[in-house]
């Protein structure tokens, strides 16, 4: 058995070229408006089913309406688990 240092490969990173003018912009279901700022839905875990034995909060990150405050139900429901 071989006990030397190996060099390690070289890795290629592929650039991925994409063009966002071809993205489609999200507008908020309530206002239409396209700005969307960063929100937190709070999940509390029981100590029951919790891995520690304790209880915790677990943020989950979303985004909601810069100028309503909506959540977009798309958002809402992967949040909830809904998807």
């Amino acid at each position: 058995m071989n006990m030397k240092a190996q060099k390690s490969l070289p890795q290629q990173q592929s650039q991925v070229q994409v063009d966002l003018n071809e993205a489609e912009t999200m507008k908020c279901d309530e206002c239409g408006n396209a700005v969307f700022i960063p929100a937190f839905f709070l999940k509390r875990l029981s100590p029951i089913v919790s891995p520690t034995g304790q209880e915790a909060l677990i943020p989950i990150q979303v985004y909601s309406c810069g100028n309503c405050g909506k959540v977009p139900d798309k958002l809402n429901q992967e949040a909830n688990g809904d998807s």
